[in-house]
């Protein structure tokens, strides 16, 4: 009864999506407050059916329903608690619905905190939202019902995929997803301004925290799918460049230039056609991510299914939101003229250079994901893009973006002077070069990537730094005013800090990592820079749904013992599929890490070691980077949304010139 009842309030919740996004519409286009006045009890009545459907799914699993299919695939009765609340969303059909979930949410959000827009704009907002809403729906209702029930129920189930039961990959996808579908109120707020004819600085103030709160998930999703790469494969790697990866990465490389942009527009009512452009690109990006997993043309490691009609079907939705987002957008070019002028040397331009930077590489990342599957197309020819093509092309626009970072922070709006905002980072500058001069004289010649990562990140720490403090003006009680200040400011510093810390982890690991793969036999010691490694044991484990080779290795250095670690390789019987548990010594300045792999015929074990420096500043940074944005989202500018901003109940909308 339960599962019809789901099944039921996700129908409900198409049609009320299916109403909400025509009624408020044509309620705008007329003027007629009644017929607006529908978009908002419509946006949490589909959030409440949508979010029964997702309750009654998470019931199936967590009972062990067998009787309904997507259960009987994706999981089974010994499998622990954590895991059967994630195999929801850890299966193709389940994930959608989260996707349709997080649709609503972000729209009833809008409606729920929406108060300060013009009526006619929030009516279209929250339109255009439950179109995004109606495609998903029909998608999940016509090729992906996660409903469906068998004809003869199984005695138990055939398990979740052994990679996915992990806690790292069990909280990916929700935070993920919520970064993804926040683009989809971007996207909103953009098609309704361009129907809207309004483009101002209470737009950009509008758009913002949505844009921020969504790269801040994002931020942490990617995070959280790099940390379970590095320690679950075994392959002791961070980021691989794989497909599925990079549709991730897109839409964070534009949504950071979207949250840049807008600023302009909310400061100095400038870049209005470049932000909008965005908007809709960032989320056609996000779109581009769903088709990826769910289509089978690019092969990953993460994909979710491998359905070619499925994949149609979601290219289709993708292309009818980007062209008509774009027609829209070509359409109503002549309301986006700018207002502010500036000099070449401005704030201004150089956030036109930071978003050039980010979008040229998020350009360059699509073209190396998408190329192997237009080569096969259009030349029949197999091809592999990896990663040597993506750290070529892609590191220089990083480098150029950490350059600039810290000078364009300093510089006024408007019209400014090179020179004075050099002025107070000449003393960062110096320390930074100075930093990346010792780590190229210790590393005893091997490239220059790590002495120009940790230049780059002592740039971008200090410059922060300097940035904040130069804020405090002069005099006396600096202290006390640097407590004070926006935290907008102290968001933007964070953040910029944090991907300093990160462009120092990444530069360290791939410059200085050392690998060891050897026979062990138990009882033998090995080295790996500077560390002793002692093979104590190996024994056979039974977990709660799989049986575990478990190594036991002592970790020691000039005869002191640091640690004891335990790597495992597990086999999960029912799903007939081996992983690799990785065992770490974590520390600040660097990972030991240790894989154990199969015994061999001279009765030794395959352990491979490796030597990680740097390796957790990475996942710190994208903490930091996570927490600057939270402050910005925080500022006390988006907590009062534009009130100041208000409009007429049925004003018309005012264009831009």
């Amino acid at each position: 009864m339960i599962i019809e009842f789901g099944h039921f309030a996700l129908i409900l919740a198409f049609l009320v999506a299916c109403v909400q996004a025509i009624v408020p519409l044509v309620g705008a286009h007329r003027r007629w407050p009644g017929w607006m006045a529908v978009a908002a009890p419509a946006a949490n009545v589909q959030f409440l059916l949508t979010a029964a459907s997702f309750a009654a799914l998470t019931y199936a699993f967590v009972m062990s329903d067998f009787s309904v299919r997507l259960v009987t695939i994706n999981s089974h009765t010994d499998k622990p608690l954590l895991y059967k609340i994630t195999g929801v969303w850890g299966n193709h059909e389940g994930s959608m619905l989260l996707w349709v979930l997080i649709v609503t949410l972000f729209g009833a959000f809008a409606a729920w905190f929406g108060g300060n827009l013009p009526p006619t704009l929030r009516a279209r907002v929250l339109s255009v939202q439950a179109m995004v809403g109606v495609a998903f729906f029909a998608f999940i209702l016509f090729t992906s019902n996660p409903f469906l029930r068998m004809q003869v129920p199984p005695f138990d189930g055939q398990d979740l995929n052994p990679l996915l039961q992990d806690p790292g990959l069990a909280f990916h996808p929700p935070f993920l997803y919520l970064g993804y579908v926040g683009l989809s109120m971007t996207f909103s707020f953009a098609v309704a301004a361009l129907i809207e004819g309004r483009v101002d600085a209470a737009w950009g103030r509008w758009v913002r925290p949505y844009t921020l709160a969504a790269w801040i998930f994002l931020t942490i999703g990617i995070g959280l799918g790099s940390w379970w790469a590095y320690y679950e494969l075994g392959w002791g790697g961070f980021w691989f460049w794989d497909p599925v990866e990079n549709a991730s990465f897109m839409p964070w490389l534009i949504a950071a230039a979207l949250l840049h942009s807008a600023i302009v527009v909310e400061k100095r009512e400038s870049m209005k056609s470049w932000t909008i452009l965005l908007a809709i690109i960032a989320f056609g990006f996000s779109m581009i991510g769903a088709f990826i997993t769910r289509s089978g043309v690019l092969t990953s490691v993460h994909a979710f299914a491998t359905d070619p009609e499925r994949g149609m079907f979601l290219l289709m939705i993708t292309a009818v939101f980007m062209l008509g987002g774009l027609t829209l957008f070509a359409a109503r070019a002549n309301v986006l003229q700018a207002k502010g002028v500036f000099s070449v040397v401005s704030r201004e331009s150089f956030l036109v250079a930071n978003n050039v930077l980010l979008a040229v590489s998020a350009f360059v990342v699509f073209v190396g994901t998408i190329w192997p599957l237009v080569s096969e197309m259009l030349f029949d020819r197999k091809l592999s893009v990896g990663a040597p093509f993506f750290n070529m092309a892609f590191t220089p626009f990083m480098v150029a973006l950490g350059l600039l970072l810290p000078v364009g922070a300093m510089l006024p709006w408007k019209r400014g002077s090179l020179g004075k905002a050099i002025r107070p980072l000449r003393l960062v500058f110096v320390l930074s070069v100075a930093i990346g001069v010792l780590a190229w004289a210790m590393q005893t010649g091997r490239s220059g990537l790590g002495p120009v990562g940790l230049f780059l990140a002592a740039w971008l720490v200090s410059g922060a730094a300097v940035d904040l403090w130069s804020r405090t003006g002069r005099g006396e009680n600096r202290l006390g005013r640097l407590a004070r200040l926006p935290r907008a400011d102290w968001g933007k510093a964070v953040a910029h800090a944090g991907f300093g810390i990160t462009i120092a982890g990444v530069a360290a690991m791939m410059a200085w990592e050392t690998e060891d793969i050897r026979v062990v036999q138990e009882g033998e010691a090995f080295e790996l820079s500077g560390f002793t490694l002692v093979l104590e044991d190996v024994q056979e484990v039974q977990g709660p749904n799989y049986v575990s080779t478990m190594g036991q290795v002592s970790l020691s250095r000039n005869g002191t013992e640091i640690a004891t670690l335990y790597p495992e390789k597990r086999f999960y019987p029912v799903a007939r599929m081996p992983t690799t548990e990785a065992a770490l010594d974590i520390g600040f300045w660097r990972d030991v890490y240790v894989v154990i792999g199969d015994p061999q015929s001279n009765g030794g074990w395959a352990v491979r070691t490796y030597y990680k420096p740097l390796a957790n500043w990475i996942w710190g940074g994208s903490i930091l980077m996570a927490l600057g944005g939270a402050l910005s989202l925080t500022d006390r500018r988006y907590r009062i949304a534009a009130g100041a901003r208000k409009t007429p109940a049925v004003s018309g909308g005012v264009p831009a010139e």
